[in-house]
């Protein structure tokens, strides 16, 4: 029989499955004996139940009934009973946290009854009330439906009219009244009136937060964070335990360390009589842990012997909920803690140092986008420009754009291309659209663990919170600095990040630390150092080569010394640009063998000191140059804007230029409807005369030439766009010819290996044939994804992809991480036929998938032996390589 209720005392942390984060982290807290509230998890099977049938699956109420009554039996009160109430909290906890994405409901059991025996045995008519708003307001919203806004508004209305400057200037008849508010508010909005019955309460919440798992943000940022949608959340229901009983009570949020930079030590906030969603929420500015210690030594003690107890235990960054009540610590969750990409770094690093974990695990802590957002550029800090404020750095990186003041005009904004920064008085869920959208959030309220603070980190976005002496109002659009700047929507500002500041205007960029590194060596700071550590371990583990695409001298040059094991796609039509266009249209335009021969042979000199400067660059390591791949009819100008030259012209009644009228005639003679699938790649090669020949003279002469001066040239020769085997023979056969020639001529023996692309589904699937021709393939996934899915890539990313990604077509984008499925298949079968054919057969990526983290471990499981990337994901690459290594000895995606 399937069980869908488990107690806390029955889980551990390896259930999270199971009991969602949350309760598996619960759990594991109540085994080590620290003072967790009781309470019991509903499971993730119940929720997914639910959510196929949308009915409770069979025999859950009657489990949670069953808890519920030992939870009663332990506490020696009845939820909901009139004289010292038993109430609790019901909480989402996702496998994957979800930082404020789904629901909560805190003081259930409280009603027009139980409100009173609460003030009576707390003391604290206030505190009863304030307890009882809660829960209306939160069941309100969550349960019923009733747009957030509208309570907001009535808090905000009922504190301008007792001139209140925060909610704890509200006495019990002001909130008793509140309450009464909240109430008619539900009536009316939803026809219903807000229930009195606890059990009912209870049930309703559940329900609810098994509904949130699907709501529109807890969506969003599963799509963001590539977290499943058929995972469902459990449900966490917990005696509840009070942080706004008074001055000696409060709730906070710590970390272990800090989450920002990794620096050991205790970091987080503290808020006097508060409970913990006010908090997150940073409706009212928090002060820092360190404070606790004088405000009750005795619980801060205690709050420090449980961090490093939770932090030796799970031997990582700690995120810690916690609550005084009167004096009493209570410990209400902990998770690994969400962390930036310096912190990251930082900590496994420190934590190898201190022996708690090995070199490999620190690698498997650590990740290629978390490195991709260290090599982004810093603002330079001697040419800030005027600051506009302090603030916290919460998340840190540099960033510019427009000041926007909701979620929505972020979004639309970033929908017509412009960059954003969302300025807010404080966070919401509700918000979580335009952070995505935005390049960086600014909040004038709140801490580092604010829901800005703690999402913007998750995103690896640029984020400064608790900004105070700023005015923000989002009615008006626009903020006011210390000094009376009036800062309008649609302003451009600069938010750092790291520093924790906000500049007028936008600020220059310079180097960071870590592309310093890359690029000399230096290593600055910690944070480089332990970079630097873990791109060695990377590179001790990885089996994977790690190649770069590079078109020129500089470009291989600083792919090596970011530690590219060679050059994996040379592209040449890339050298026939510029002044050399000129070159390409008189063999195009040639009308005789001689004409075109002239022009081969003009353009042969310049393409062997482009192949010559590139093998110097990557002396000893292999250069595969492509053949000339692009349709000849993108070297020539383009033919709507020739047209109307020449009708200009005629209609002033001038002669065109012949030269022209020439080109018209190319360009018509060479129109394709769908050129990326006409004569282009390997079909350039078998109907053009002496192109291939003039491209592989070329290479041949610059082996030769770096062979006499002492070099070790490695060039290979890659025929692209190859469907049929009969394609490959031929131009091989040419290929042969020519450096056999250059042997001949030169004395000194030319041997470039020949392969080809696959980039086709053809290709793919006759794999084998192509191999006995092939001395090593290369996976061209731009394109083997275009004709694979039927997708034009410049057409339909900007035509429907977004609604795709809405939908859930797919995860992401297929351009930019390998689709599994389909592409992947493809290259699997290519792969296992390929080698089956021939066993040496060497096989790499070209496309822009080898500097893509997810797609570097498909790679690795494939069996390819390299990657080739951009030269700025090279290092990416290397570390992403490392990981997927890992897997294997591990026996899990280390992802």
């Amino acid at each position: 029989m399937v069980r869908y209720v488990h107690d806390f005392r029955e889980g551990r942390r390896n259930m999270a499955d199971l009991l969602g984060g949350k309760g598996a982290n619960l759990a594991e807290m109540t085994r080590l004996g620290l003072p967790v509230p009781p309470g019991f998890t509903v499971t993730t099977d119940a929720c997914r139940a639910f959510l196929a049938t949308g009915a409770e699956p069979d025999g859950m109420s009657a489990e949670v009934s069953r808890h519920l009554s030992v939870l009663e039996e332990s506490a020696g009160r009845r939820l909901g009973q009139r004289d010292d109430p038993l109430l609790v909290s019901v909480r989402s906890g996702a496998r994957f946290s979800m930082p404020g994405m789904m629901e909560t409901v805190l003081d259930i059991g409280l009603n027009d009854d139980s409100v009173l025996g609460l003030a009576k045995t707390s003391g604290s008519d206030r505190f009863a009330w304030d307890s009882y708003r809660r829960l209306v307001q939160m069941f309100g919203s969550t349960v019923m439906g009733v747009d957030t806004a509208r309570f907001d508004d009535a808090m905000t209305l009922l504190k301008e009219a007792r001139e209140a400057p925060d909610d704890l200037y509200l006495d019990a008849s002001d909130l008793a009244g509140l309450v009464e508010t909240y109430k008619r508010l539900i009536l009316d909005e939803t026809g219903r009136t807000f229930p009195q019955s606890p059990a009912e309460q209870l049930r309703l919440a559940i329900l609810a937060v098994f509904r949130s798992w699907n709501g529109e943000r807890a969506r969003l940022y599963r799509r963001r964070e590539h977290i499943p949608d058929d995972l469902g959340t459990a449900v966490t229901v917990q005696r509840m335990v009070y942080g706004n009983l008074g001055p000696d009570s409060g709730s906070g949020v710590a970390f272990t360390r800090d989450p920002a930079t990794g620096r050991p030590g205790l970091y987080g906030d503290y808020l006097a009589n508060a409970q913990g969603e006010d908090v997150v929420a940073g409706i009212r500015n928090t002060v820092p842990l360190t404070e606790l210690e004088q405000l009750d030594p005795d619980s801060y003690r205690r709050l420090r012997d449980h961090m490093g107890t939770l932090e030796r235990h799970y031997r990582d960054l700690c995120d810690i909920e916690f609550t005084i009540e009167r004096g009493t610590l209570w410990m209400l969750q902990t998770r690994v803690g969400k962390r930036t990409a310096e912190a990251a770094f930082a900590i496994a690093a420190e934590l190898v140092e201190e022996g708690q974990i090995t070199a490999e695990e620190a690698l498997a802590r650590v990740s290629g986008d978390g490195l991709a957002r260290l090599m982004f550029p810093r603002f330079d800090t001697d040419a800030t420009g005027t600051a506009l404020a302090p603030g916290l750095p919460a998340s840190p990186g540099a960033a510019v754009g427009a000041a926007v003041f909701d979620s929505a005009e972020a979004v639309r904004r970033a929908a017509a291309g412009e960059r954003t920064v969302l300025v807010r008085q404080e966070t919401t869920p509700d918000d979580l659209p335009g952070m995505v959208a935005a390049e960086a959030v600014l909040t004038s309220r709140g801490g580092k663990t604010s829901h800005a603070a703690v999402v913007a980190r998750g995103m690896g976005k640029v984020c400064v919170c608790g900004a105070e002496e700023l005015t923000v109002d989002t009615a008006a659009r626009h903020f006011t600095t210390p000094d009376g700047t009036l800062v309008e929507e649609g302003t451009v500002i600069s938010v750092d990040g790291t520093a924790g500041a906000v500049y007028a205007g936008a600020v220059p960029l310079v180097a960071s630390a870590a592309m310093r590194y890359l690029e000399t060596g230096e290593q600055s700071d910690g944070v480089v150092a332990a970079v630097a550590r873990s791109l060695e371990q990377a590179d001790s583990l990885r089996r994977l080569e790690v190649r770069a695409n590079a078109d020129t001298p500089e470009d291989a040059r600083r792919a090596r010394r970011f530690g590219a094991q060679g050059v994996g796609l040379c592209r040449t039509e890339h050298m026939f640009l510029g002044e050399r266009r000129k070159l390409v249209e008189a063999m195009i335009l040639a009308v005789t063998d001689s004409d075109r021969d002239r022009a081969l042979a003009a353009l042969l000199p310049l393409q062997r000191q482009d192949f010559t400067d590139i093998l110097e660059a990557m002396d000893g390591l292999p250069v595969t140059i492509r053949l000339l791949d692009p349709p000849l009819h993108e070297f020539l100008p383009d033919r709507t804007e020739l047209a109307v030259r020449i009708a200009a012209a005629e209609a002033r009644g001038d002669q065109p230029e012949p030269h022209e009228a020439e080109l018209l005639a190319a360009v018509n003679r060479m129109h394709e409807e769908n050129p990326m699938l006409g004569l282009r790649g390997v079909r350039l090669g078998l109907v053009v005369p002496g192109l291939v020949a003039m491209q592989v003279r070329a290479v041949a002469e610059a082996v030769v030439a770096r062979t006499k001066a002492g070099g070790s040239p490695r060039a290979e020769i890659m025929v692209p766009l190859v469907g049929a085997v009969e394609e490959l023979r031929i131009e091989r056969a040419e290929v042969e010819r020519v450096l056999d020639e250059v042997s001949y001529e030169s004395g000194v023996p030319v041997r470039c290996p020949v392969g080809t692309m696959i980039e086709l589904p053809r290709a793919a699937l006759t794999a084998g044939r192509i191999a006995e021709e092939a001395e090593f393939f290369s996976f061209g996934t731009n394109d083997l994804t275009q004709t694979t899915w039927g997708f034009s890539r410049d057409d339909v990313e900007a035509a429907f992809f977004s609604a795709y990604l809405d939908k859930g077509v797919f995860p992401t984008s297929p351009f930019e991480t390998i689709d599994r499925d389909g592409v992947g298949r493809l290259i699997r079968i290519a792969v296992e036929e390929g080698r089956a054919a021939r066993p040496g057969l060497t096989l790499g990526v070209c496309g822009e998938h080898g500097g893509d983290p997810d797609s570097v471990h498909f790679f690795h499981a494939a069996g390819l032996d390299y990657v080739s990337c951009s030269p700025f994901r090279v290092p990416v690459a290397r570390l992403e390589a490392g990981r997927a290594a890992l897997s294997d000895t591990e026996g899990s995606d280390s992802r």
